[in-house]
Parts: structure tokens; C-alpha cells; sequence
């Protein structure tokens, strides 16, 4: 049987460059590893674009992330296994990705029964390298007499060495089975989970240098993979943590306090800015982005690669951070109002204390329980690939017994919390609370009901809102509370009024509904009064 080809008009719309005569750049004596990559890379021609049929000419600042990937150790082995490159659009990260992509499948990265992987969240994305390695096969003589291409499956075979090089869209399980020698993550950013990715990492273990390279915009939510990456590399930079041998980041990126209409500032986190990626085009954008606050956080996240919010979010990352504390004073024995949202019985129930401040300018302090059923951890952990189980090992979260919440467990704990600190009274939410709401007044609690709507929500929460913008209110470092902060979505009505809702927030809240309600209870004793909002139980 004949190999199988590809389209007909993709072989009429190659770009052809001559058979090369003797031995190829990358073979050259005396070449290091990383070396041989970069000769490899630019002996491809540019199939797209006003520069098509040229060579292609890695810069300075693209040769060095190729040194930084393929450095290897005295007896040549390549060290890294994970490389990450973030830098805003137009960098031309899918380019150099498709030629390390080949590079590992017919180049000097190549080994036998290779399996080469690109990865993408969507079909459409993942087609982008495909084209562009078939572009390249197809512009080679020497690659398309030796590879096999099948356009419908996004699939090459190299029928030298046997290796293949397949596009993996965000189908997790499709991963399952494989095992990796190199691997392509592009937009990373914008997968909704980190099946694929994990799934991908953990197929190398058959192979002796397995390569995951991720290249991607930075991803706008804390907890996602892509940014616990950026997080990993930009540690290992500023020296909190230690050096990794198996680990190469490479971060272009504004920082979040940096004037981002300052043009240096553009140059600084744009390497290709004003060479490839047109410098023009930013300037329109930016103006246009000055008069169209809309267009402002699409600006910071794919012109200056800034970790941004969604623009329906409601407390930014970055503002909530300023306000984090890693070393709390003690706060016993002091006075504090309690915020309680129950929530499902299967899932997360939070507590939140607000502390009533003890002299003029000093801030609002907070403190936060979260407690959720031990089953429940492992399935969210499993199921949503949110780190449930490791927040509970970290003691963020409480695991309370069985499959539904254990509300004895959690009165217990109120009341040790109750011992410790001077508990005015506690603020909950009416829905599923009837029981412990009664067990709580039994124990001689002052308990209110807070209701939900914009009556009673909009006051504290605009309030909470002005604390934060002020850095007048302080949270303890707790990625949970954290987290809950970055999915809160806000709804508005038509008199202005502001309140977080659960419906349109994508994943778990409660903690800032707690201390919203928390926060309301300490500024209403502040005032000496009790507002009629709030009913007595």
C-alpha cells in the first residue's frame, strides 16, 4: 500500500526551497545540542506572511530559549522536561513551536517511534501548528519524501525513524495511553481544565528525555495550570525558590504596576515589538483602548500579557492581593462578628469573622473557616481538578465526615472559635440554615439572618469594595478565600446596587458572601444600632 498524502491543494500551495546538496546545517561537526536545534530551525522557510519564502532567522532573544531548553549536562543529556514561554500575541510563538515540533519528529530531536504532540484547548487551535509542520514537510523535499500526512486526522508519520506527530484538542481522555517524547501545549491559557495537560505529563515516564514545552498568553485566573506555572518560574527567578535543573521559564510580561501606555514598557514585555510584530498596530489599539475601558483588559492581557480579570469580575486579583497578610496578629480575646453561608450540604460551607476595629485607622481584620464533606473533597478534586484535596491537607479546608456536611462537626468548631474570640453574634444566610441556626441559639449565640438580595447585600458589599480599593481591610493569606474572590461575578440592578451572584459566578463564592455579611455585622456595631434589614431570630 502506497502512503497516504496530502490534499492536493496543499501541495499546489507549498512553497518550494531546492533539494539541499551534502550534509545538512544541523550536522555540522562540533555543534552542541542546542546549537544543532537552532540550525535545524533556520534552515525552514517561512511559508506565510510578507516574508514567505524567505528563511527563517531566529532573533537573539529566540535563540536564547532555545539554549535554555537544550542545554544539556557532561555526558550530553538534555536536562529540562518542562519549558515555559509566555509573551503577549504576535511573537511568533506558534512558528517557533512548529519548528521544535518537527524538529523532534524528522530534525535532530528525533528519536525511534517517537510520539510528537501539539495540544490545544479548541480544533481550530490545534490546527494552526498542524498547517504550519505541514507547510514546512511540504516545502522540504527531503521531509515530504519521507513523511506521510493525513489532513483529516491531523497526523504525520515519518516513515525513517517511525515517529508521529499528532493534534490533540482539549479531550482529555484522548490522552490516556500515550506516551509523550515531546510535547507542544499552545495557549495553554485557554483549556478549561488540566486534564489534557496532566494527562499529558504523566504519559513521559517510558521515555528517557521526555520535553513539554508550553507557549501561551498569560491565564487570567489564579488557580488555572498556566498560571501556577508563570507563578513556578517567576519564584525560581527572584531566588523564593530554589533553582530547578528539569524546569526552564522564560516570562514576557508588563508588570501590574507598570504605566502601560509608556511605549518602553511595550518594548520591555514585547520582544518582537517593531521587528515582526507591528509597532503601529499597538499604538492604534492603545489609543483605542484609552477611550473604551472595555478594551483596556483586552489590551493588558494580549498586548502586555498582564494576568488579568475577566471584565464582568468584581474584586480584581491584583487588588485583592494587596490586601493579603501572611503574618496575622493575634487576635484573640477580641470582639468579632461572624459571617455564616452554608451553602450545598455536599459542598464547600463557609465562616468568616470580621474583627471590630480598636482604634481610629486601624484596619479590618478577617479570618476564614471553610468546611466541606470529606467524599466531596476527593470528587471536586477528581472531577473538577479543583485542589479541594490539597487545601485540605494544607488545613485551608475542614473535612467533615461522610458524604454531606456534618453540621455537629461544625458547631463544635464555632464553638472553639467562640472561646478563643469574643463572638458578638453571627450573620446567615436563611437558605438550608433552619438547623444549626437553632442549635446555634440553643447554645446561647446572638444570631440574625442576613438576607441576600440587593437590600441587604449592596451596602456591605460596595463597602467591602471601598476597603479593599483603600487597603483598609486585611485577609490572611488563604488561597481558598483567594479563590472564592477571583469567581465572584456582580450584579447590578437599576438603582446602582451591587451584589455577588452565585448564578453567574462560574465556581464557589461563599467565603465572600461570608464576609460580606461578617463585614456588615462589625460596621452596624460600629453605628450602635441594628438596621431593620436584618431580622432577629
Amino acid at each position: 500500500m502506497g502512503k497516504r498524502g496530502v490534499k492536493s491543494s496543499a501541495v499546489k500551495s507549498a512553497i518550494q526551497i531546492p533539494n539541499r546538496k551534502g550534509k545538512a546545517p544541523w550536522e555540522k561537526k562540533g555543534l552542541s545540542r542546542a546549537e544543532k536545534v537552532i540550525a535545524f530551525c533556520e534552515s525552514l522557510p517561512i511559508t506565510s506572511g510578507i516574508h514567505a519564502g524567505q528563511m527563517l532567522k531566529l532573533r537573539d532573544w529566540q535563540k536564547d530559549i532555545v539554549r535554555g531548553i537544550y542545554g544539556t549536562d557532561e555526558s550530553g543529556t538534555r536536562l529540562v522536561r518542562t519549558a515555559l514561554i509566555t509573551t503577549p500575541r504576535k511573537q511568533g510563538k506558534s512558528l517557533m513551536a512548529s519548528a521544535l515540533a518537527l524538529c523532534h519528529l524528522v530534525g535532530p530531536e528525533a528519536e525511534r517511534r517517537g510520539q510528537v504532540y501539539s495540544a490545544a484547548a479548541d480544533r481550530e487551535q490545534a490546527s494552526i501548528i498542524f498547517k504550519e509542520l505541514e507547510a514546512f514537510i511540504l516545502s522540504v523535499p527531503e521531509f515530504s519524501e519521507r513523511c506521510s500526512i493525513q489532513s483529516f486526522r491531523k497526523t504525520i508519520s515519518d516513515n525513517v525513524t517511525g515517529s508521529i506527530y499528532t493534534a490533540l484538542t482539549a479531550d482529555g481522555r484522548k490522552a490516556h495511553g500515550l506516551s509523550p517524547s515531546f510535547m507542544i501545549f499552545d495557549e495553554l491559557a485557554q483549556a478549561k481544565d488540566r486534564e489534557l495537560y496532566d494527562n499529558l505529563t504523566t504519559g513521559t515516564g517510558a521515555r528517557k528525555e521526555p520535553l513539554m514545552i508550553v507557549i501561551s498568553t498569560q491565564s487570567p485566573e489564579s488557580m488555572h495550570v498556566m498560571s501556577e506555572l508563570v507563578d513556578y518560574s517567576e519564584k525560581i527567578t527572584d531566588g523564593t525558590l530554589p533553582p530547578d535543573k528539569t524546569f526552564f521559564g522564560c516570562v514576557y510580561k508588563a508588570d501590574d504596576d507598570a504605566d502601560i501606555w509608556d511605549e518602553k514598557v511595550w518594548h520591555a514585555c514585547n520582544p518582537a515589538l517593531g521587528d515582526f510584530r507591528s509597532l503601529d498596530e499597538m499604538r492604534n489599539f492603545a489609543e483605542q483602548a484609552k477611550k473604551i475601558p472595555a478594551k483596556e483588559s483586552t489590551f493588558r492581557a494580549l498586548y502586555l500579557n498582564q494576568r488579568v480579570d475577566a471584565a464582568a469580575r468584581w474584586i480584581s486579583s491584583e487588588m485583592f492581593r494587596e490586601c493579603t497578610c501572611d503574618n496575622m496578629p493575634d487576635l484573640s480575646g477580641r470582639e468579632c462578628y461572624a459571617g455564616l453561608d452554608l451553602s450545598s450540604t455536599q459542598d464547600l460551607s463557609a465562616l468568616s469573622l470580621c474583627f471590630v476595629p480598636t482604634f481610629d485607622g486601624e484596619p479590618y481584620y478577617t479570618l476564614h473557616y471553610s468546611w466541606c464533606p470529606k467524599d466531596a473533597i476527593k470528587t471536586r478534586s477528581k472531577r473538577d481538578r479543583v485542589p479541594y484535596d490539597l487545601w485540605a491537607k494544607q488545613c485551608y479546608i475542614e473535612a467533615t465526615p461522610g458524604s454531606v456536611i456534618d453540621y455537629d462537626f461544625v458547631l463544635k468548631r464555632v464553638e472553639q472559635i467562640a472561646k478563643k474570640y469574643k463572638l458578638k453574634a453571627i450573620l446567615f444566610d436563611r437558605w438550608g440554615a433552619a438547623r444549626i441556626v437553632k442549635s446555634l441559639t440553643d447554645a446561647g449565640h446572638d444570631v440574625f439572618e442576613f438576607g441576600q438580595g440587593f437590600a441587604s447585600m449592596s451596602p456591605p458589599s460596595k463597602e467591602l469594595e471601598k476597603l479593599i480599593l483603600s487597603q483598609k481591610i486585611v485577609f490572611p493569606d488563604n488561597p481558598v478565600l483567594s479563590w472564592c474572590f477571583s469567581n465572584v461575578v456582580a450584579e447590578t440592578d437599576a438603582a446602582g446596587n451591587v451584589k455577588p451572584s452565585k448564578k453567574r459566578s462560574k465556581e464557589k463564592i461563599d467565603l465572600c458572601v461570608s464576609t460580606i455579611m461578617a463585614l456588615d455585622g462589625t460596621i452596624r456595631n460600629q453605628k450602635k444600632s441594628i438596621e431593620p434589614t436584618i431580622t432577629w431570630i
